[in-house]
């Protein structure tokens, strides 16, 4: 009968070894599931990007003088419905104003995903 204790593994250690894979298997799929998350995120930042600089290119072509502040409105790219404001500051230069364009997810969210900004000069007449 001692022979044959010898030839398999205990009840101990099969639940031991399975216990081992279970941690490693949750431990897997924790990884897995943030660096979807941080995927996710990515994708978002890089759209919300794009949105901005189109909106920048559109301020920046705008004939206004002074740009309009305080403009909103929503656009829809990349499947997903993005909205943005427009902020205008004065500058030190009387011929210069600084447009910053914020990008947010949905509309009644606090914080921006992202923000451009840049100058735009009075239009020679």
């Amino acid at each position: 009968m001692s022979k044959r204790l010898r030839l398999g593994f205990t009840l101990i250690e099969v639940m031991l070894a399975v216990a081992v894979f279970a941690i490693a298997g949750v431990a897997l799929l924790g990884a897995a599931q943030n660096n979807f998350e941080n995927l996710s995120r990515l994708e978002q930042k890089t759209v919300a990007n794009w949105v901005a600089s189109n909106q920048l290119t559109a301020a920046s072509l705008d004939k206004t003088w002074p740009p309009k502040n305080n403009r909103k409105g929503q656009t829809e790219m990349a499947g997903s419905i993005w909205y943005w404001q427009q902020k205008v500051e004065r500058t030190q230069d009387s011929s210069l104003r600084s447009i910053t364009i914020e990008i947010r997810k949905n509309s009644d969210d606090e914080k921006a995903l992202t923000e451009l900004t840049t100058f735009v000069a009075r239009p020679v007449k």
